[in-house]
């Protein structure tokens, strides 16, 4: 149950950036709220993270047998650990955030996803 709530969680992460690289006007909710319509270097850089949430949403996946595995058991397991300990970080930097709308709508967002990462590395 763990790693379909992450998932979940991650993949409406993951259209925020999208829509963030595509140039709407959601910047407030990413990158501590520093540009309100992401400038063009910015926007590759979100493209980018998108791939990356969803080869983790892929990993978390996996590590809960929900899918059929890429890598090994233990190899998808590190890189679950991996990306818990990457979300938990990032929250804590979201709620450090200037941006009240970061702090106050994609911590919690950044917060469920770590939890479900590290239950399914644990549990997985």
């Amino acid at each position: 149950m763990a790693a379909v709530i992450g998932s979940v969680a991650f993949f409406i992460a993951s259209i925020l950036y999208i829509c963030l690289a595509f140039g709407l006007p959601y910047g407030e909710l990413a990158m501590g709220g520093k540009y309100r319509i992401m400038p063009t270097s910015m926007r590759y850089m979100c493209a980018f993270s998108v791939l990356i949430q969803w080869f983790a949403i892929l990993i978390l996946l996996q590590t809960a047998g929900l899918i059929p595995f890429m890598f090994s058991s233990g190899i998808t397991k590190g890189l679950c650990f991996f990306f818990a300990v990457y979300l938990s970080i990032n929250s804590v930097m979201n709620a450090l955030s200037k941006s009240k709308k970061e702090k106050y709508i994609i911590t919690p967002l950044s917060v469920i996803t770590a939890i479900c990462f590290w239950v399914t590395a644990f549990l997985g």
